[in-house]
């Protein structure tokens, strides 16, 4: 029986013969019997990744019909990126659903639907794991072990209060240009409670004719993100009209000693990804650093990332790269919260907010959801002042104004199942 069972999988293409192949995925999880010929995977609680399917219920247990929980759905796919069609909605009960992809990166936020009601969305993800070519290996950090982003199977996260899901298709799309992401903790797809980035919100705000590939992490400077190898695999994804935006100078500013420096070494390493993204037929984007969150006493935001930001745009304006002004912008928005305000966009929480706390949590760099949701809104202002030809792809969007920030109260957030104390590389 059960190999009746592989074999009919892997004719119908859900199973690769020998390795991966690009494959097309027809999940249905409503309690239905399977047509006759149906190319729809019936997916039960019993469904569980790898499977015989290399597909399934992955990281937590499987939802068991009654309650709400939220859970995980993960199937094996080749690096690229995967248009993914959900339905959400069910014939039981009403629902609020929230989706994200591989390291928490959103794409729908807290979606209602009425008993009865189905509501189709469509998004692109980007997936990839640690090959470069043959044996050469981006070398990941020993916390990126773990991480989604570098493995090689595609997950997606269904959260909310009442996740109902009653469709996914998974296809193939080459033909959208991609817009890869390099930078640090500022823009990292951080997999843990409190701690966000707007790397991981920004697809929230595009429609599926766009994908974002986060290669940022924490703790990177310009030079380690090369001798890592994560530009070298970045660019083993990248075509024609696709885009690199590019952050650093935060971390980079701690690099010391002779020749070194903003003018000198991090100018060089800028030039590295000018050149080689160009040589690929994409176009590079300068992000200048997030500010820090460091008031005076004034309730101005103090410079604490000495020449660099400047250094960046005397590199842009040198080389004709465009540039996003996310140090200005983040100044604006900090000031417009205020001292005591900007907590809230960062990870501030008394003892005993998360799991195995024990002390508070008072770190002025990373964000939590909010403020990395309001980082996203000024890189979009950002996209949009620069007229890059992508901005045409941004879905149901209202201008945002950085000196008039979202109330923070007023955000709404499902956590994740998962969380972490320990804060990330990099200040």
């Amino acid at each position: 029986m059960k190999q009746n069972i592989l074999f009919s999988l892997l004719i119908a293409g859900w199973i690769p013969a020998a390795g991966l192949s690009a494959q097309t995925y027809d999940f249905t999880f409503a309690p239905n019997k399977a047509d006759k010929g149906s190319t729809t995977i019936y997916i039960t609680p019993d469904s569980l990744y790898p499977g015989e399917g290399h597909f399934g219920y992955d990281l937590i247990p499987a939802p068991d019909g009654k309650s709400d929980q939220p859970f995980f759905f993960s199937v094996d796919v080749p690096d690229g990126n995967y248009r993914i069609t959900v339905t959400l909605g069910s014939k039981k009960k009403a629902g609020l659903t929230t989706v994200r992809g591989e390291s928490r990166r959103l794409f729908l936020n807290r979606i209602p639907t009425r008993k009865g009601e189905f509501k189709t969305f469509t998004f692109v993800i980007n997936k990839r794991n640690t090959v470069i070519d043959g044996e050469e290996k981006v070398r990941i950090k020993l916390r990126e072990k773990n991480k989604l982003n570098w493995d090689d199977k595609l997950t997606l996260e269904f959260n909310g209060s009442a996740p109902c899901v009653a469709n996914i298709k998974i296809e193939r799309a080459d033909n959208v240009p991609t817009v890869f992401l390099a930078g640090n903790s500022t823009v990292v797809d951080q997999d843990n409670e409190p701690w966000a980035s707007w790397g991981q919100m920004i697809p929230a705000f595009f429609n599926d004719r766009v994908c974002f590939a986060n290669y940022a992490e924490s703790g990177e400077r310009a030079d380690t993100f090369i001798k890592a190898g994560r530009l070298k695999k970045a660019l083993t994804q990248m075509k024609p009209g696709d885009y690199m935006f590019i952050e650093f100078g935060h971390n980079d500013q701690k690099l010391k000693g002779p020749g070194k420096g903003a003018y000198y070494f991090f100018a060089t390493q800028l030039k590295t990804f000018i050149d080689e993204v160009r040589l690929k037929g994409g176009t590079p984007v300068f992000v200048t650093p997030t500010q820090r969150r460091s008031f005076d006493e004034n309730g101005k935001i103090l410079e604490t990332h000495e020449d660099y930001p400047d250094a960046m745009r005397w590199v842009a304006q040198r080389e004709q790269v465009p540039v996003i002004e996310l140090h200005d912008m983040t100044r604006t928005l900090y000031e417009a919260l205020g001292v005591e305000t900007s907590k809230k966009a960062f990870v501030h929480y008394p003892a005993g907010t998360y799991p195995g706390q024990t002390r508070e949590l008072a770190d002025n760099t990373h964000f939590n959801p909010y403020g990395a949701y309001e980082i996203a809104r000024c890189i979009v202002e950002g996209i949009r002042g620069l007229n890059l030809p992508f901005a045409a792809c941004l879905k149901d969007y209202q201008p945002f104004d950085p000196a008039h920030p979202d109330n923070p109260d007023s955000f709404q957030w499902d956590d994740s199942p998962f969380t972490e104390i320990e804060k990330p590389d990099g200040n």
